[in-house]
């Protein structure tokens, strides 16, 4: 079988990304063999192409954090024909994939596979921020950064449906969008923190800040007694040079600091493979949480933010547009 991926070799702009085709070694005992109906543009794939993302493998490799597809061969026959759904971290920029059968989540019947694809690893990343690490309850008020984006869009849904208030901030060009999510939508451009005292004066439940930076002080003051900063990313260092760990290790320890400190609110640094040392534990948290999920979508309460459809061998074009900052939702990649 030829397997056509999409190779980054390097610090290139997304015209530097290579279409190649191989064949499919043979699978290891326990993998299963997917056909990639979807996989996405994350942060996670806009910072690899920059060197840039924490942990990322030496180049050349195949980027993807996350696919939807059919198995086509498995150890398990009962797994053969099922549509599943798997966190990959790498390699998902493929048109056929090996995973562990054991890393497979089921993904409903009637779920379009590009709809199901928006809530892989943002739909993980924001219910267990949410419903595991804030634990906002409902009658709260909370304030997403990032409103437009793929886990911010998701967050939004996620505490609509829980009976939850949202502030959230995007550019000019994406606030109608946030506003019909169900959130208050406010410019980032402008003085958030004033406007966000003016929304909710005793401060909010939960900010949930990609961004770092300077801007996390302000995150944190915002917090009302008992509430919970949730730091997944550290945006604010996109465009710089130099190595992206001292600043991510930055504020791991400010975050630190300030979870101790007696100042009766929490602080957090989420990391969607954080626990995976115990890979039985982590495996049932992500089916659960997924399995929630997908649940939501399959009834309407989760609307999918699909912002555009493209071939997958036409992923330069797909990465150009999700880096655009146009766009509300994620890049879906199909076959």
């Amino acid at each position: 079988m030829t397997v056509t991926e999409i190779v980054l070799p390097g610090l290139v702009e997304p015209d530097g990304l290579r279409v190649e085709h191989r064949a499919l070694p043979s699978l290891k005992t326990g993998e299963a063999l997917i056909r990639v109906e979807a996989t996405g543009i994350s942060f996670a794939e806009q910072q690899m192409r920059r060197g840039k993302y924490y942990d990322q493998p030496p180049f050349p490799f195949v980027p993807g954090y996350d696919v939807v597809g059919t198995v086509l061969e498995a150890e398990d026959a009962a797994l053969v024909g099922r549509r599943v759904a798997a966190m990959t971290k790498i390699g998902g920029w493929s048109s056929h994939l090996a995973v562990a059968a054991a890393d497979l989540v089921p993904v409903p019947d009637g779920l379009d596979a590009a709809d199901a694809e928006t809530f892989v690893v943002n739909g993980i990343t924001a219910y267990q921020m949410l419903h595991r690490h804030a634990k906002v309850k409902a009658g709260g008020t909370i304030l997403v950064h990032g409103a437009s984006g793929g886990v911010g869009t998701t967050l939004v849904q996620l505490a609509r449906a829980a009976g939850i208030t949202v502030i959230g901030t995007a550019s000019a060009r994406n606030l109608d969008a946030v506003t019909a999510l169900g959130a208050t939508a406010l410019d980032y451009r402008g003085d958030v923190p004033a406007r966000v005292r003016e929304l909710a004066p005793g401060g909010v439940d939960a900010v949930f800040d990609h961004v770092g930076g300077p801007g996390i002080v302000d995150s944190f003051r915002l917090l009302a007694l008992g509430g919970a900063l949730l730091a997944y990313g550290s945006a604010s260092t996109k465009d710089t040079g130099g190595n992206p760990k001292p600043a991510v290790l930055k504020l791991v320890a400010r975050l630190l600091w300030w979870n101790v400190a007696p100042n009766r609110r929490r602080a957090h640094f989420y990391n969607v493979w954080g626990g995976k040392r115990n890979l039985a534990r982590f495996r049932a948290r992500l089916a659960e949480d997924l399995t929630a999920v997908f649940a939501l979508a399959a009834k309407g309460q989760l609307k999918a933010q699909v912002a555009a459809r493209i071939p997958l061998t036409e992923a330069a074009k797909a990465l150009a547009l999700a880096e655009s900052g146009t766009v509300t939702g994620k890049v879906v990649l199909v076959p």
